[in-house]
């Protein structure tokens, strides 16, 4: 295959995945993040660094959002919510992670290819993307040409970016004035 070709069918694969999602749910991870006092963003290896630019962008819509693990991240409360990316549901540290969110009453949202997991099992919300990964337990019949997690990792990515101009749309906000919080230290 050339290039023309990969980018095809990769696009083909995310139009799949992304029409795949429930969109109730993502309206109702929209709501939940509107009404969270503060959002802290969870995730491993390449789902770790999309939900580290979802944090990102949340804070520059002005949400007291943080990424876990990070110095300066605060402890989660009751009115927190806790957003996790995890393709298995089932990282270890990530399990820990919504087991200590539920433990003081915020809420968890999950983002995941396996809607049975352990993660899944504890959270208030469960995002599904129907993308096939090594490191689910979940068997789906969608193939990908890409390797390994790549197509959940995206889909993940894409998705939260698409929920970032749902919760921008409902709160009247553009991109204009979510500039005026991008950093002047570069």
């Amino acid at each position: 295959m050339n290039y023309e070709q990969y980018a095809d069918t990769v696009l083909k694969e995310l139009q799949h995945t992304l029409q795949a999602v429930d969109a109730q749910k993502a309206e109702a991870f929209t709501t939940m993040l509107d009404e969270a006092d503060e959002v802290f963003c969870a995730g491993a290896g390449r789902s770790g660094f999309e939900v580290k630019g979802f944090a990102m962008r949340l804070m520059h819509m002005g949400l007291k959002s943080y990424v876990v693990g990070e110095t300066c991240t605060p402890n989660i409360a009751k009115g927190g919510l806790l957003v996790v990316c995890s393709g298995s549901g089932a990282t270890k540290s990530l399990v820990n992670h919504a087991s200590k969110a539920k433990e003081v009453g915020a809420k968890v949202a999950l983002i995941t290819i396996d809607p049975n997991s352990p993660i899944a099992n504890m959270a208030d919300l469960v995002i599904e993307i129907s993308a096939p990964s090594p490191k689910s337990a979940k068997q789906t019949d969608m193939k990908s040409i890409q390797p390994m997690g790549s197509l959940f990792e995206q889909s993940e990515g894409l998705f939260m970016d698409i929920v970032v101009m749902m919760l921008m749309a409902r709160r009247g906000m553009d991109a204009d004035t979510m500039f005026g919080r991008h950093a002047n230290m570069e």
